[in-house]
């Protein structure tokens, strides 16, 4: 879903004149107007605290869920403002929710999805709406194959259709990845901290190379900005066709990319 009029994002630093919030203010962009002179832009380096009570609890959450088989979850939705502030992704065992028709994660402060949301194989309804500081989402997202319905902040997704931002730009691509510890990545430039499996053919990262790209395809409703850990140029071959009126073929990413001229002026 196409947002014409996205308000400002809320400020952050736990607290507002008193009043706490939930999410920090995004400046990896202007995601209201078009700049005419691309810059680099990088990925959030924050990595979530896994030893935080919030992550526990929403580890809890999770689990809670997944014994009572909910249809429609939102897993923020039992924090309280601060801690939701304190989750940067969801926890992979998200995977353990097949059940799921509905997910909710409005009003996050969430800078990444794992790619083990493609497991969520019941997913129908994806709504992530003002969640201002997702800009891109795993290419694993398009094995929900019953997904059909999603609303988008899209003016915070890179290469969006309104201002048309960069991506940021991928390290070259690896045939062999012995020197690289793919279980402690620096998000900065990988975009995560971890990957486990090839995002196209499902084969472990650790037992080929490492090779990414970005593609902007259709997923639900909108069309989206996916991040690619290809194992080989061959996975990346093989991809999809990307969106019409988006970058033609997959891409590494960098100001340097030619996107069309953005719908916004």
């Amino acid at each position: 879903m196409q947002d014409d009029a996205i308000p400002p994002a809320s400020r952050s630093v736990g607290s507002v004149g008193g009043r706490a919030v939930a999410k920090e203010i995004c400046r990896c962009f202007d995601q209201h107007k078009v700049r005419r002179r691309p810059r680099v832009v990088r990925f959030h380096v924050e990595r979530q605290d896994t030893a935080s009570a919030a992550w526990r609890d929403l580890l809890d959450l999770v689990e809670e869920a997944a014994a009572d088989g909910r249809e429609k979850f939102r897993p923020l939705g039992d924090l309280d403002l601060d801690e939701r502030r304190q989750i940067i992704t969801p926890p992979p065992t998200i995977s353990k929710r097949t059940e799921v028709k509905h997910l909710m994660l409005y009003g996050s402060n969430l800078a990444r999805i794992p790619p083990e949301i493609g497991a969520m194989t019941g997913l129908r309804q994806f709504t992530p709406y003002t969640s201002h500081r997702l800009h891109w989402f795993p290419y694993e997202l398009t094995r929900c194959l019953q997904l059909r319905n999603s609303t988008v902040s899209t003016r915070s997704l890179y290469g969006n259709v309104k201002i048309r931002p960069p991506f940021p730009p991928f390290q070259p691509g690896r045939a062999s990845i012995r020197d690289l510890d793919t279980g402690d990545l620096d998000p900065k430039v990988w975009g995560t901290d971890m990957i486990g499996a090839c995002s196209v053919c499902g084969r472990p990262i650790a037992e080929a190379g490492l090779h990414q790209v970005w593609i902007s395809s259709q997923v639900g409703t909108d069309v989206l900005p996916l991040l690619v850990n290809a194992c080989s140029p061959a996975c990346i071959d093989a991809l999809p066709a990307p969106a019409e009126g988006y970058v033609p073929t997959p891409h590494t990413g960098g100001p340097g990319i030619v996107q069309p001229h953005a719908d916004y002026a």
